[in-house]
């Protein structure tokens, strides 16, 4: 059996790059390329203007020659602009819930003690499941009206 000849990777990655960078100058000689054949059109057509008015003899037209239009650069667009959400102050409280999620009763924070002892009440009455939860809920600020 014929053993296999091991690849150079380091070679051919550096004829990889040296066509990389030959591609690359191409491009930039070709966009150099395209904005002088824009202002060339231009010209040509200027010129063509000048062939035929020739015959009549105008001479502000060989005085003032065609000016090329100037490309503007396009405006970078400006960040959009976000609002911040709206923070809301929450508080927490603990709610006595039945086996359908549903809340019977709501104790504040510093009462779970309390809250327990409603779920075990709750339990041992109604022969059904019930639990302690904690509860968020926003905190409605009131607006001073002053008058």
């Amino acid at each position: 059996m014929a053993r296999k000849r091991t690849r150079n990777y380091r070679e051919e990655r550096a004829d990889f790059s040296e066509e990389d960078e030959e591609r690359r100058d191409d491009e930039e000689g070709e966009e150099e390329e395209e904005e002088d054949e824009e202002g060339d059109e231009e010209e040509e057509e200027g010129t063509e203007g000048e062939a035929e008015g020739e015959g009549e003899g105008d001479e502000d037209d060989e005085e003032a020659p065609k000016k090329k239009k100037k490309v503007k650069p396009k405006a970078k667009p400006k960040p959009k602009r976000t609002r911040a959400a709206k923070v809301t102050r929450m508080r927490m409280t603990w709610g006595v819930f039945n086996n359908s999620n549903q809340m019977v009763a709501q104790f504040d924070y510093p009462q779970k003690e309390e809250a327990e002892a409603e779920a075990a009440k709750r339990m041992a009455d109604k022969k059904s499941t019930h639990f302690v939860q904690p509860v968020k809920e926003p905190i409605e600020e009131k607006k001073d009206d002053k008058k």
